[in-house]
């Protein structure tokens, strides 16, 4: 879009003072206005056992090994088994994939899964977002002559399962310069993992006689499974994410394609697509349908098959918005008594524990405070729980101190995301334990969280203009916060409710102008119902991310509102 006289000196200020909001040091400014590879990407071999994993693979492609990827069933899991199979087509190798069933083998690696998979002729297994944790079935894997490579970015504890090599940034006994990228997704670390194995074969005069793969068409895996995983958008990640969606916007990956079709989509997908439309079609097919589905989807080269498994997600992910319904609604009539607990904790016979992790993230979005929810099967008695957390408490940790105090079967993640197994009867008595132990750090994340804004306009302010200059110092998300913006003062128009619990607004400004704004899952809030019912005749100011409103013919801006306040 052309900008008017002087604009261009006033957008360069605006990412300037974006970039340095977000801790950017001045002299490192242009590395992060446009965030590419060359700049953040560090060398592989800095990360603990790298090399002895690419090493391993180059001699597998090289000998003609059958090798299988060990993904989990999320986007991340998805992205990662996707990336490695698409790199060893590339290089001129075949691979096998398995991803487990949720719901029948749970996460993360069986023993009898990897010494089936030996059994069944693949000598090196690769297992991707998961695994960091899995001592027993990696145990089981070495004692049948599995040789295993862990690829994960899950916190990782003390005594390492036994493997042929364990790639994760969260290993304890990291380096600084690896640890600093803990942030990554797994998807992320199987891209460094490309890039040395590429290496290593180029060592080893692999690419004297055929061309070398260009391991940049592979970004638009990292960008989706980063952002759908919600690793943090700064660094590295940043940049993954920026240059992904180059990539992604040429559509060579022919079910990615699909993928944006089925998502209804009519432009280039933008960071907030890969989060609510590309990644939970992904998600839908391992919380309630076939597990595979995403990486079938992500790996094959037929576009009629593409097409179809896009159309089955789509409908897979509509079933899990009803099922998620249901779910959503019986864990909110048990959070009338636990107004007084830091940690929100929930569980119920027969919720579906494929949509668990996300009525977790609504309801930590709706109170401000760590939560897990627990599905209890009806049989066993046994739960399968999932976290949110949020930002200066680390779930992950508590998860795993809880377990190696007894409280679990099992359980990990990270600091915002986690995963557990608790008997059923031990429920009262780890929500005891959690509240203990976060209830200081929930205290001081919670005093510590404010409203902050970027910049403040009049109603009239808010224009494409201002918007696109905004997006120029993203993506963001998770880590890197989208700007937000005050816009007032104002008064109300119309105020109602549409679709489940969204707030819609309409306002004016007092040179005749108006304002549209949507404010999502936001009605039966306090500050919702104050617009709702008590702002006619009186003015206020307006705090949410400004965005481009493309609907109808011509672009305008509007506000995704996240908080209001009085102006009078």
């Amino acid at each position: 879009m052309e900008l008017p006289s002087g604009a261009i000196g006033l957008e360069d200020n605006i990412v300037t003072q974006l970039l340095l909001s977000r801790g950017v040091e001045r002299e490192d400014l242009e590395r992060h206005r446009k965030p590419t590879l060359a700049g953040f990407l560090p060398d592989p071999s800095c990360f603990q056992d790298m090399d002895n994993a690419a090493e391993r693979i180059a001699q597998a492609i090289l000998a003609g090994e059958t090798m299988t990827v060990y993904g989990d069933y999320d986007v991340d899991g998805a992205t990662s088994a996707a990336l490695l199979i698409r790199l060893f087509r590339m290089l001129g190798q075949d691979a096998r994939y398995y991803i487990p069933d949720r719901l029948l083998e749970g996460y993360g690696p069986s023993g009898e899964a990897l010494v089936k998979l030996g059994e069944q002729g693949s000598s090196l297994v690769i297992t991707v977002d998961c695994g960091a944790m899995a001592q027993e079935a990696l145990s089981m894997a070495r004692d049948a002559g599995v040789d295993v490579i862990v690829v994960d970015h899950h916190k990782c504890p003390p005594d390492l399962p036994p493997t042929i090599a364990l790639v994760n940034p969260n290993r304890l006994d990291e380096s600084d310069e690896a640890a600093a990228h803990g942030h990554l997704a797994a998807v992320g670390v199987a891209f460094l993992l490309a890039i040395a194995v590429v290496r290593t074969l180029r060592i080893r005069g692999y690419f004297t006689e055929r061309s070398e793969p260009d391991l940049r068409g592979l970004l638009d895996l990292v960008a989706l499974g980063t952002v759908a995983d919600v690793a943090a958008l700064h660094g590295l990640n940043r940049a993954f994410v920026a240059q992904g969606l180059k990539v992604m916007a040429k559509r060579n990956n022919v079910g990615m394609s699909a993928l944006i079709d089925a998502s209804r989509l009519k432009r280039a997908p933008v960071c907030s697509d890969l989060g609510f439309a590309l990644g939970p079609r992904i998600n839908a097919g391992g919380r309630v349908g076939e597990s595979t589905l995403g990486v079938r989807l992500l790996t094959t080269e037929n576009a009629e098959e593409a097409q179809a498994i896009a159309a089955q997600l789509s409908a897979l992910n509509e079933e899990r918005r009803a099922i998620e319904a249901d779910v959503q609604q019986a864990a909110e009539e048990q959070l009338a008594g636990q107004h007084n607990r830091a940690v929100h904790l929930v569980a119920g016979h027969g919720w579906h524990p494929g949509v668990i992790g996300i009525v977790a993230g609504r309801i930590k979005e709706k109170t401000g405070k760590p939560s897990i929810v627990i599905a209890i099967d009806g049989e066993s008695g046994e739960g399968k729980g999932s976290g949110r957390s949020i930002a200066g408490v680390d779930l992950g940790a508590a998860i795993i101190a809880a377990r190696e105090n007894g409280l679990l079967v099992a359980g990990g993640g990270h600091a915002m995301a986690a995963g557990l197994t608790i008997d059923g009867d031990r429920l009262e008595q780890f929500s005891d334990w959690l509240e203990e132990r976060l209830a200081g750090p929930v205290s001081r994340a919670v005093a510590e969280q404010a409203v902050t804004l970027d910049l403040a306009v009049g109603p009239s302010g808010l224009t494409p203009d201002l918007v696109n200059s905004l997006d120029l110092a993203g993506p963001y998300g998770i880590g890197w916060p989208g700007p937000r913006v005050a816009v007032g003062p104002v008064h109300v128009i119309k105020a109602d409710i549409v679709g489940t619990d969204h707030l819609r607004l309409i306002a004016g400004s007092p040179d005749g102008g108006t304002l549209k704004a949507i404010a999502f899952r936001a009605a039966n809030t306090e500050w919702g119902q104050a617009i709702l019912h008590g702002a006619r005749g009186r003015r206020l100011w307006l705090a949410g991310r400004a965005k481009i409103d493309d609907w109808g013919n011509r672009p305008a801006a509007e506000l995704h509102l996240e908080d209001a306040a009085w102006a009078d």
